[in-house]
């Protein structure tokens, strides 16, 4: 059975690698990434109806100036980045999967003013009419070369875990710079749009039903098990 890679930044890196190992599977974790704190201008409190939170990352790095917003309601993506939030204080009234603009239809009719705290690299929201949102960038996401413990890893067969497109374009550029084989490595990625972004020429390129860690790792253990014989 190959074993599965995992790029994502830390604190993901070693959750994922957990999870993978708790379903037998032989995983290795390589952040590609390095997330740090940006400077912010924070937005006064009164001026703010609710929150935007698309990753749990706003609040590792958002410093002391998210106690301002202590007690107001957020819309957020996925359970961690719910319980990062409840963590600082705030009231979670939506958890969305597979991105912010999932919660645009639930927004409650007096959030009209939001704030949406996101890294510097972000998918752009369209918002209902009637409502603005001001965004303030709290972190970024630096891409690392690939070390070369993984480059000999990917001499065999292997399954790579993508969690996001910046990932997977990453990816993809450094086996292309490192002229690592694409035939021998198959892509469990978090959703089509990471896929899309990830190119071509893999052994197997497959997207998660659901844009989650346990539905990703899911896909993973039946790519796994599913690899082509003699690759």
């Amino acid at each position: 059975m190959p074993p599965v890679i995992v790029i994502r930044p830390e604190p993901g890196t070693s959750a994922t690698v957990a999870s993978a190992e708790k379903l037998g599977l032989q995983a290795y974790g390589f952040p590609l990434f390095a997330v740090a704190p940006l400077p912010w201008e924070p937005v006064p409190r009164e001026e703010v109806d609710a929150v935007l939170l698309g990753s749990a990352n706003a609040l590792r790095h958002g410093g002391a100036e998210l106690a301002r917003y202590r007690g107001l309601p957020a819309y957020v993506v996925g359970t961690k980045t719910a319980e990062a939030a409840h963590e600082a204080g705030l009231e979670v009234l939506r958890i969305a999967h597979g991105g912010l603009q999932a919660v645009m239809a639930y927004l409650a009719p007096e959030h009209r003013r939001l704030l949406r705290l996101a890294g510097r690299e972000r998918i752009e929201l369209a918002l209902p009419r009637g409502h603005e949102m001001t965004t303030r960038e709290i972190y970024a996401s630096t891409s690392l070369a690939m070390p070369a413990e993984l480059t000999a890893l990917l001499k065999e067969p292997a399954v790579v875990l993508l969690h996001s497109g910046e990932a997977a374009a990453h990816f993809a550029a450094e086996c292309t710079r490192l002229s690592v084989d694409r035939r021998r490595i198959a892509l469990a990625c978090i959703g089509p749009r990471v896929a899309q972004k990830a190119g071509s020429h893999w052994i197997s390129t497959r997207s998660a039903q659901t844009p989650d860690d346990t539905a990703l790792l899911a896909l993973a253990a039946e790519m796994c098990k599913d690899f082509p014989s003699g690759s």
